[in-house]
């Protein structure tokens, strides 16, 4: 496939996680290494013969407290929502808030998470996850990594579908980067002339993992037919339940806690019917503002597109460069993010 016409200037560089193991002449060392896996495997067998802990139903009330709580003291009555349904035990929101760096591991302008070297990134991120658990005290903060796994592209491929599929390898590295920091990972699909109904299911071997997440992306989902990046793209609801509905039966089919689904908006007409979006016990939905550019800019967006359309949850998108480009020429501080109405719950760093 020729790369040179991946959206955004995709650029790919090589990543990758060493593993190194020292092997030993001595016979002596040998009878170590044996005694020592010998005793680990021992360890191995007892730990698979313990099962864990069942997660902690839903407190009802503790629940109905916390989403008034990020309310933030709307008066419209539209939050919290009304009439929906509580989530199965050991669903990470309301209780916690995630603060996400989002990115790919091939490019350096796609976002933080493959701009920076990975412990560099790590230790970045934990600066953010401390400054929002700062800003908020009472809600316990958990750091995520959020991968985009399907790129849209300029060049349409042998399929002509216009999107880059990325190798299952480097998903799993960044399974193993987020494991250094029990970080959840989302895995964020950009469809282009592809849909959500194609490629979701790609990721079902990682999606019935505990720890990771999916996201789906409006703007790069061209319905239309036009080249991704020409025009702002689209899901319909019809769309997002079909996500939730498939995240759902993995929940059941594997016994999982709760799936969480982010669907990213900075426009009206990328998310169309949103009445019809269908909440379930075994799915949390969070609607992420996703433009950028000056407070006040990010502010009224927020009001017009994620606050006026309620759904469940919402997040939040702050960008490391893009946000700086106009006066005041700063990132908006999770202080200020968390004066709006209502208060996202799930934070995303470009």
């Amino acid at each position: 496939m020729n790369l040179k016409n991946l959206l955004l200037n995709l650029t790919f560089a090589c990543t990758s996680i060493m593993l190194l193991t020292n092997c030993s002449e001595s016979s002596t060392a040998e009878k170590l290494l044996a005694t020592a896996n010998s005793k680990q495997a021992t360890a191995d067998t007892a730990n698979l013969k313990k099962t864990p802990p069942p997660p902690k139903p839903i407190d009802k009330q503790q629940y109905d407290s916390l989403m008034k709580k990020l309310a933030n003291g709307d008066t419209t009555g539209n939050w919290p929502v009304k009439n929906t349904p509580y989530p199965l035990a050991g669903a990470i929101l309301p209780e916690h808030r995630i603060v996400a760096f989002y990115g790919n591991l091939y490019s350096k302008r796609m976002g933080i998470l493959g701009e920076l070297p990975p412990n560099e990134m790590l230790r970045k991120l934990d600066s953010e996850v401390k400054n929002w658990e700062k800003a908020d005290p009472s809600t316990p903060v958990i750091p995520a990594l959020h991968y985009i796994a399907i790129v849209a592209q300029g060049d349409g491929g042998a399929d002509g579908k216009f999107r880059y599929r990325m190798p299952f390898k480097q998903i799993d590295s960044v399974l193993a980067i987020a494991k250094k920091r029990d970080a959840l990972v989302f895995l964020d699909v950009q469809v282009a002339l592809s849909d959500i109904r194609t490629e979701l299911p790609l990721f079902e071997k990682y999606l019935m993992m505990p720890n990771v997440h999916f996201g789906m992306d409006p703007e790069f989902s061209m319905k239309t037919g036009a080249k991704p990046g020409t025009k702002i793209g689209t899901y319909d609801a019809d769309d997002i339940n079909f996500a939730s509905n498939y995240l759902a039966g993995l929940v059941k089919k594997y016994n999982l806690t709760p799936k969480i689904l982010i669907v990213h908006r900075f426009t009206k007409n990328m998310v169309t019917n949103y009445k019809q979006i269908k909440l379930r016990p075994e799915v949390q939905l969070v609607m992420d503002m996703d433009g950028w550019g000056e407070p006040e800019l990010k502010k009224g967006t927020y009001r017009h597109h994620i606050y006026a359309e309620p759904v469940q949850f919402t997040g939040f998108k702050l960008f490391y460069k893009n946000d700086l480009k106009k006066a005041p020429n700063r990132m908006m501080t999770p202080s200020e993010v968390l004066a709006l109405k209502p208060k996202p719950i799930y934070i995303q760093y470009q």
